[in-house]
């Protein structure tokens, strides 16, 4: 497995610091409100990357974070007249429902930063004895970023051009030593909720939190971290420079980070009227459309989100969906393999090859989905009448697990089903009203391949499950 690590900015062979054992970190949403479909990305692409390494044979210990305390959700507390621990609640729970819907396995474990208040009191506590953060007479915790000598190492910033920066656009805190010193623990204001430290009543900073999370649940250095190239600067960062000035040791060895995600070629924004929640989508395609979008492309490549494209993904999931089901009611009755067809069953598993070699080259899930199309093909061609049911078996069993390690669910949703029907329909009826029977003929047939027959009436056109 060669993956791409940000850190030194090309690809290398996975090594793990565990023979066997893969421990990973992602970062979460803030949960504040429904989650968005950029938030959505590296949910679906890191859970493809964690089925690949468990179809290997790892032992992964996946976390993945809840951020539950936070300005944004404090804001939209205020705004219902409810608590901050109400409206986390609340979105932790949809979010849930949205993974699920979207193929996401649950993380090993979802850790929730307000419940981790004492580890962070107690890295920061380490800090500042170490030099590395300091007080100031408001109860602030700063982190001295000038301490760490590595600072910049993730994001290939060099720390005089962003003190050069910071300068520029005046960033600067009253009691700050150096303007790019960043807050690990804030004093609370009226309202807010906030816990007891050595320093003040207050809560912890966005950074940190992350930082011991990571600590608790998978050690002082982990295998891979990742996450949105969103976060590179200055939040992961800022988590290595904390971590590893806190624990006197390497972080993370490897760091994931996927592409932006823009809509219609534009950035998503509210303000520009194209922000789209995964609930949005759902009303109007299976979220296993979504899924599927997201990875048709190079999780490192920026990826662009429209209706024709999300249509073409449809499009290209019901073509797998439909040999699936073809090859399942093929593979009902007895039958033994004859000679031609264990040659082929053969050569299909060159595609088990094909499909490994991809995600083996840092996670290259669209080329993987080329190769589960080039196995539809060869499905298709060879899967002719007379073949035996065991044959249609081995492709489908095939076929099966190479979706499975991406999470592509091929059972089709009984409304959508009806709805591509409906649609051929209408795409017959309009191809007869211009005398194309030639095409009219040919949706037909296509729709009798699946086992729907039409029955043309002074109603209109009726169909049926043959």
């Amino acid at each position: 497995m060669k993956i791409y690590n940000t850190l030194t900015g090309q690809k290398e062979e996975f090594k793990p610091i565990e023979e066997g054992k893969l421990s990973m970190y992602v970062c979460g949403p803030t949960v504040y409100n429904l989650i968005h479909i950029g938030n959505a990305r590296p949910m679906i692409i890191f859970d493809a990357f964690r089925r690949y390494m468990e179809y290997k044979g790892y032992e992964v210990n996946y976390v993945s974070n809840f951020t539950d305390v936070d300005d944004k959700i404090i804001k939209k507390a205020n705004e219902e007249g409810v608590s901050s621990e109400e409206i986390a609640e609340r979105y932790i729970a949809e979010c849930k429902k949205d993974m699920e819907a979207l193929g996401v396995h649950p993380a090993t474990v979802h850790p929730r930063a307000t419940e981790e208040i004492d580890g962070m009191i107690k890295m920061i506590s380490d800090l500042i004895e170490k030099g590395h953060a300091y007080a100031v007479s408001d109860g602030t915790v700063y982190f001295r970023t000038r301490s760490f000598d590595g600072y910049g190492k993730l994001s290939h910033k060099n720390i005089d051009d962003l003190e050069s920066g910071h300068r520029s656009i005046g960033v600067t805190g009253d009691e700050k030593e150096d303007a790019l010193d960043f807050v690990l623990w804030k004093p609370k204001k009226e309202g807010e909720p906030y816990w007891e430290s050595p320093w003040c009543d207050g809560r912890p900073g966005w950074h940190i939190e992350c930082s011991v999370m990571s600590k608790r649940y998978l050690g002082d250095t982990i295998d891979i971290h990742a996450g949105g190239e969103d976060l590179i600067f200055p939040h992961h960062e800022n988590e290595i420079a904390q971590s590893e000035a806190a624990n006197d040791e390497p972080f993370a060895h490897y760091w994931m980070h996927n592409g932006f995600l823009n809509i219609d070629n534009r950035k998503m924004s509210k303000s520009l009227g194209n922000f789209f929640t995964v609930r949005d989508i759902s009303e109007k395609y299976d979220l296993a459309v979504l899924r599927f979008f997201m990875l048709s492309a190079h999780y490192r490549s920026p990826l662009n989100f429209s209706d024709e494209l999300m249509e073409s993904a449809k499009t290209s999931l019901t073509r797998i969906r439909t040999c699936a089901g073809m090859l399942g009611e093929k593979a009902e009755g007895e039958g033994e393999l004859s000679e031609t067809e264990k040659g082929l069953v053969e050569e299909a598993k060159g595609f088990i090859g094909k499909f490994e070699s991809a995600m083996e080259d840092d996670c290259n899930t669209a080329d993987a989905i080329a190769a589960i199309f080039e196995l539809v093909r060869f499905a298709n061609s060879n899967a002719a009448e007379g073949s035996s049911p065991k044959f249609a078996k081995e492709l489908l069993d095939i076929l099966t697990k190479l979706c499975d390690v991406l999470g592509i669910s091929l059972e089709e949703k009984e409304e959508d089903i009806d709805e591509r029907i409906e649609a051929l329909i209408a795409q017959r009826q309009e191809a007869r009203a211009n005398k194309d029977f030639a095409k009219a003929d040919a949706i037909r047939d296509e729709l009798l391949a699946e086992g729907i027959v039409l029955k043309d009436t002074r109603e209109g056109v009726k169909w049926s499950r043959g």
